[in-house]
């Protein structure tokens, strides 16, 4: 009508933020609790949020992590402070007309910057695009060992990774372990999950050995040779220690279970590295070393060390619970690079192997 001044719409859009203001804090006080809160969060966004967006194939590049249970308003509030997206609301917008807004996924993606909002939605849907982190612990490391590993690649503080290992009640532990993380720190290759924590990488580590133990049968056929399985687990470490190719482990189980028969030490150096170190990386230990009272120097000490002194893999457990028919009571790696392996049934032809070995050795200075 005349006489009317014409609507301020900027007026308008400043008394509709203060009105929501109030309804969030009156929907949280009176009781719409979270849900009724993030409803009206949406709804905040898209009266203050423009609905502007990026043409093109973005430029640059940027890292964004999206967490675990992020919503789409989350996500695109993430992609928003990243740069990627132009408008809150219309990311949220494609994401509510693809109808798949709940098939994205968490982790860490690289994406353009300046990206339309329908091209950001699509790339975060495809899993080809997490960038994800991944960890490997080979074979035959000590839970020492596996902790640096953590720590170097991954930058965990070893206090936290130390912290981990001790958590027994949150690492539901197999009674028979004694409370002791060695040799159920499987070796494998692993996706670490973000925020990445030292707990979660050792639970996954120790439902992988949970998978394996059960696949191999490791409590029945312990039960079947009437042993253990922590001495199971603790042969199988030693096999690990001393050979790496599979082909040798059951031959090697064999010397280990003929030396416990006959009463004699088993005298593996694999044990005297483990209390003692191996700075230098050989396989060979000193006089003294050999020569120290430990429980774990089975130099010094009749049978079995206390405990697993490595973390082995599946072969090595199958070759501890399935030893090799062989009367061998001796073995040495003849040749470092080809992992040579040969045994021996007495003391004189265990010896005209070790000069096999020392003749490498003297041709290969500095490896032994």
């Amino acid at each position: 009508m005349d006489g009317q001044k014409p609507v301020d719409w900027r007026n308008v859009a400043y008394y509709a933020r203060g009105a929501f203001a109030v309804i969030i804090a009156l929907a949280v006080l009176v009781g719409g609790g979270y849900f009724a809160y993030s409803k009206i969060t949406e709804v905040y966004t898209d009266l203050t949020t423009p609905e502007d967006d990026y043409v093109g194939d973005g430029t640059g590049e940027v890292e964004v992590v999206i967490p675990q249970g992020a919503g789409i308003t989350q996500i695109g509030d993430i992609l928003y402070e990243a740069g990627v997206v132009k408008s809150v609301r219309k990311f949220r917008s494609e994401a509510q007309r693809s109808g798949q807004a709940g098939e994205l996924q968490a982790g860490r993606f690289r994406l353009q910057k300046e990206l339309p909002a329908e091209t950001a939605f699509a790339m975060l849907l495809d899993p080809a695009n997490i960038q994800r982190i991944w960890i490997t612990f080979p074979e035959g490391l000590t839970s020492a060992e596996q902790a640096q590993r953590i720590h170097n690649e991954l930058e965990v503080p070893m206090e936290e990774i130390e912290a981990a290992y001790a958590n027994t009640e949150a690492l539901t532990l197999p009674e028979w372990a004694e409370g002791d993380v060695e040799g159920l720190l499987f070796p494998s290759r692993y996706v670490v999950a973000e925020p990445i924590t030292a707990l979660g990488i050792v639970q996954r580590q120790l439902s992988q050995f949970n998978t394996v133990a059960s696949r191999v049968d490791l409590a029945g056929r312990a039960e079947a040779l009437e042993i253990e399985p922590r001495d199971i687990l603790t042969i199988a470490s030693i096999i690990e220690g001393e050979v790496s190719n599979p082909d040798y482990q059951p031959l090697v189980a064999a010397v280990i279970y003929n030396r416990i028969e006959q009463d004699m030490k088993l005298e593996m150096d694999s044990t005297v590295h483990f209390f003692a170190g191996n700075e230098g990386g050989g396989v060979t230990t000193t006089a003294e070393q050999r020569a120290t009272d430990h429980p774990y120097n089975t130099y010094f000490h009749e049978g079995l060390p206390p405990g697993p002194i490595t973390n082995p893999g599946e072969s090595a457990m199958n070759a501890a619970l399935s030893p090799a028919d062989s009367d061998a009571i001796f073995f040495v790696t003849i040749d470092l690079d080809t992992g040579e392996t040969v045994f021996a049934d007495t003391y004189e032809e265990h010896e005209q192997n070790v000069a096999t070995w020392q003749q490498w050795c003297g041709e290969n200075p500095g490896r032994c």
